[in-house]
């Protein structure tokens, strides 16, 4: 159950302004022990100067933060024992060996968990001591993550983790993060993958030109657009554009060359479909139905498509 008590970040009024442009206007949130908090939204929307904020990186200009019950400026280095960071851009010299660079990190803490043990629940134990310089982006990505776990925080913070990965590794990352939900930490990720959102995060909040336009689970907020399902298709041959629009259910039809989306109600939207396609003798391939996702809610609340 959420409540006052078991709040680890509290997000008040924040505003953040540099010479040229605002920041972060306005925002507010709560963060609930033990769950993953998704930010997400376009590059320069803010999410990185809101995360450098609550971590005591960046100084605001005005509102409330309060992390594990402490201020983010006031108690900075008491702060930093409890939560851990995996920074958006990092680095460690090319030389060091991955064990060394652990050891090394550890030694700024108070205490500090087995760097090996780390490295086995990383699936690194192999590469303890080859050179940084030597790993894929995947592997070092996976040391920044050990790294910000060698406190045993609290509460961690994750700044972009998959960008520059490719599929595989991204979604390596991901059981990453579910385990470290699992062994009773939160989760505080930023991000401008949507799928990445849907698929980790508990609740999302989404921000655009540094105001949160929306905030709920992924699954509350898909629900909330009401809008239609999609089924998509191509077709070898000639299909009169009236056909599918007299469909019953169905809302509109857009073509693509020989790929077609019909857009429309989702009761028995894919059995018409099909229906009407084989009383007509069309000939279809590469079909499938396609459910609204978080990116359809970030058209639906800002109108644009997501910025790389």
């Amino acid at each position: 159950m959420k409540t006052q008590n078991n709040i680890v970040v509290e997000v008040r009024d924040l505003f953040k302004k540099y010479p040229d442009v605002i920041a972060v206007d306005g925002v507010s949130f709560d963060i609930y022990s033990g769950e993953i908090f998704g930010m997400v939204g376009p590059n320069g929307a803010g999410k990185t100067t809101t995360i450098e904020c609550i971590e005591g990186m960046r100084q605001f200009d005005r509102g409330k933060i309060r992390v594990l019950a402490l201020d983010p400026q006031r108690d900075g280095h008491k702060l930093r024992e409890k939560i851990g960071i995996q920074f958006q851009t990092a680095s460690l010299p090319p030389r060091i060996k991955v064990l060394e660079a652990l050891d090394l990190f550890a030694a700024f803490y108070q205490t500090s968990v087995d760097p090996m043990r780390l490295l086995e629940q990383m699936g690194l134990t192999e590469k303890s001591n080859s050179y940084v310089a030597k790993l894929s982006g995947g592997q070092r990505q996976r040391v920044f993550i050990a790294m910000a776990l060698l406190n045993d925080p609290t509460l961690v913070f994750m700044d972009e983790l998959t960008t520059g990965l490719d599929p595989q590794a991204r979604r390596a990352m991901w059981d990453l993060v579910r385990g470290i939900r699992e062994r009773g930490k939160t989760v505080f990720l930023t991000t401008h993958f949507m799928e990445e959102a849907e698929r980790l995060c508990d609740r999302v909040a989404i921000i655009d030109h540094g105001k949160i336009v929306a905030l709920d689970t992924p699954g509350n907020l898909i629900a909330s657009l009401k809008t239609e399902n999609r089924v998509v298709f191509t077709v070898d041959g000639r299909l009169e554009d009236d056909t599918l629009r007299k469909i019953p259910g169905v809302i509109r039809v857009e073509w693509f060359g020989e790929r077609v989306v019909v857009y429309g109600h989702k009761e028995k939207l894919l059995v018409n479909v099909v229906n009407t396609l084989e009383a007509n003798n069309v000939h279809y391939d590469d079909l499938r139905t396609e459910r609204p996702t978080l990116e359809d809610v970030f058209l639906a609340y800002t109108g644009r498509q997501m910025r790389d």
